[in-house]
């Protein structure tokens, strides 16, 4: 596992439901895109705020939401997904912090192998996992069939 959780960082929490429109607004900022419409409506996130096998953290200055990541797992293996952290805001320790806090809540579950998706042409999350400890996993391809776009 990562090193302790940093202490020059801001205290993290769990995301509640009255953190959607911030998070959506972080999303918004850090460039990640969001389906408001999808898998990102409101009624989505607070379902998923219920279910035991997901977690959001945020990492706040002040009031204001910079930082925020999604946990999730499948019994076997956790994910780190949706890790997105204002520009003016990089550079500080804030998604080392997010990732670490992944982690320790996902061997709280029970897990020992984390994983996550970066796209392309995400170079921030990028970096920002592999200072974490994680590396490059080659001879796997993703595929995925959606329902409907939104999602």
């Amino acid at each position: 596992m990562s090193a302790p959780l940093s202490s020059s960082v801001p205290p993290a929490r769990r995301l509640h439901q009255q953190d959607y429109a911030a998070l959506l607004a972080l999303w918004a900022a850090a460039g990640l895109p969001a389906k408001p419409q999808g898998r990102d409506s409101q009624p989505d996130y607070e379902r998923q705020l219920a279910l035991p096998q997901i977690a959001y953290f945020g990492l706040f200055e002040g009031t204001e939401l910079v930082a925020a990541v999604l946990a999730t797992h499948d019994g076997r293996k956790g994910w780190v997904n949706r890790l997105a952290v204002l520009p003016r805001s990089r550079r500080r320790g804030y998604a080392t912090h997010l990732i670490q806090m992944c982690e320790q809540w996902l061997v709280e579950q029970g897990i020992e192998i984390f994983a996550c998706l970066i796209e392309d042409d995400n170079d921030p999350s990028r970096q920002a996992v592999l200072r974490a400890g994680y590396s490059l996993y080659q001879g796997v391809s993703y595929l995925t069939k959606r329902l409907r776009p939104e999602v």
